[in-house]
């Protein structure tokens, strides 16, 4: 089963509907406050939601005085909810293949993504088609996350619990369990996810590292998510 459209998958979307963020919208996200903090002003400009879901960072952005806000996914059934979700008439969603995103340039003013770039195999035609539609604010799941084949907290000699971390410098496809079997991902490390957005001709003005207070006390840091 392909990640790229697991987002449709009946199985999948009933754990997934369940997670926090997902039924608390931004309150949800415990990363949101960091996350946020990275936005530049959003009223009066065009914001494009890149791998938008639901529709909350979309619906959110409009709420700031957004002149257009268009959110994209691939997911049929997450638009579809969107959709629902959202009475704006300055709120658009579109479905489109990631491989297959082109935005014309100047075509936006900012452009949002969070959790979305592990589920994508062409990294560096994503960014160069994000730095070409505006300044980029994204977010993604952090490598130690991805990288071991083990995804699941061990015990210490001490007692301790803590998260093993290997394969980090083999990148590639991961696959795991998530509410189902199969699910597909991409592993890289920070010099890639770095170098990649350097090389499409964008500056970073800022990286944050951000981590939940519970991290250590939840059944695997992809509960989170």
């Amino acid at each position: 089963m392909s990640v790229r459209s697991i987002y449709d998958d009946p199985e999948f979307v009933a754990g997934y509907v369940m997670l926090d963020r997902q039924v608390r919208e931004l309150d949800g996200a415990a990363e949101w406050p960091a996350l946020g903090s990275l936005l530049p002003e959003l009223a009066d400009r065009r914001v494009v939601d890149l791998g938008c879901g639901f529709g909350w960072f979309s619906r959110w952005a409009n709420t700031t005085g957004a002149a257009s806000v268009l959110g994209i996914d691939i997911s049929t059934k997450m638009l579809q909810r969107a959709r629902a979700d959202t009475a704006a008439a300055s709120v658009e969603y579109r479905c489109c293949v990631r491989v297959q995103l082109d935005l014309a340039t100047d075509s936006a003013d900012a452009v949002f993504t969070s959790l979305t770039l592990h589920n994508v195999p062409d990294l560096g035609r994503l960014v160069s088609t994000m730095a070409s539609g505006g300044s980029p604010v994204l977010s993604v799941e952090h490598p130690i996350n991805s990288a071991p084949k083990a995804q699941e907290f061990e015990t210490s000699v001490h007692g301790g619990r803590f998260w093993p971390l290997d394969n980090y410098l083999v990148e590639g496809e991961r696959v795991r369990n998530w509410f189902v079997d199969g699910v597909i991902e991409e592993h890289r490390t920070v010099a890639t996810c770095v170098n990649t957005v350097i090389d499409a001709g964008l500056t970073i003005d800022r990286v944050l590292e951000w981590g939940p207070c519970l991290l250590y006390t939840s059944p695997s840091p992809r509960d989170e998510q």
